[in-house]
C-alpha cells in the first residue's frame, strides 16, 4: 500500500441497488456508460449461487468491486474451477490494498463453493492489471484462448 486509509474498507456481497455507483466507477476507468448492464450484472449477483460478486466501501461509498462466478461445466472445465469476469478499483483507491482485499474475500467464497482453481482472462498489454495478478500469486494457466475474426 502506497498510501493509508483512515479506516479499513467494508467488503460486503453487492446488491442490486449498487448498480450505479458501480456504473460511475466503470465509466470514470473506461469511458462508457454500460448502466444497464451494471443493473443487469448486480440483478444476476443477487439471485445466482454461482455468481459471487463483492463491493468495498469507504465511507459508505463504493471505491471497488469484483465480479467471478463458479464453472458449471462448460466446455469440460469442471465445477472445482473458479473465473474472476471483473475486478476494478477507483483510480483514486488503488494501490492502497482494496484489490488485494477483494480477492482474498473471493477466494473464501470460492473456496466454500468447492472451486480449487480461479482463472482470470486478462488482455496481455495491461501491464497494470498483469502486475496485480502477478503480486497475487497468478501463474499463467493451461487454457488456451482461441479467437476468431468475423469482421
Amino acid at each position: 500500500m502506497t498510501e493509508k486509509l483512515k479506516e479499513l474498507p467494508i467488503i460486503r456481497p453487492m446488491r442490486r441497488s449498487d448498480y450505479q455507483r458501480i456504473a460511475e466507477i466503470d465509466k470514470k476507468i473506461t469511458g462508457r456508460d454500460r448502466l444497464e448492464y451494471w443493473k443487469f450484472r448486480a440483478e444476476l449477483a443477487e439471485k445466482e449461487f454461482s455468481v459471487v460478486a463483492l463491493v468495498a466501501e469507504v465511507e459508505g461509498t463504493i471505491v471497488g468491486f469484483i465480479i467471478g462466478d463458479v464453472s458449471g461445466w462448460e466446455y469440460m472445465v469442471p465445477q472445482s474451477v473458479g473465473w474472476i469476469n471483473t475486478i476494478v478499483v477507483t483510480p483514486e483507491y488503488q494501490r492502497m490494498g482494496i484489490g488485494q482485499m477483494l480477492f482474498n474475500e473471493m477466494v473464501e467464497h470460492m473456496k466454500k463453493a468447492g472451486v480449487k482453481s480461479i482463472y482470470a482472462f486478462i488482455y496481455w498489454r495491461d501491464f497494470d492489471l498483469l502486475r496485480f495478478f502477478d503480486s497475487i500469486g497468478f501463474k499463467k494457466g493451461d487454457m488456451v484462448n482461441l479467437r476468431l475474426d468475423i469482421a
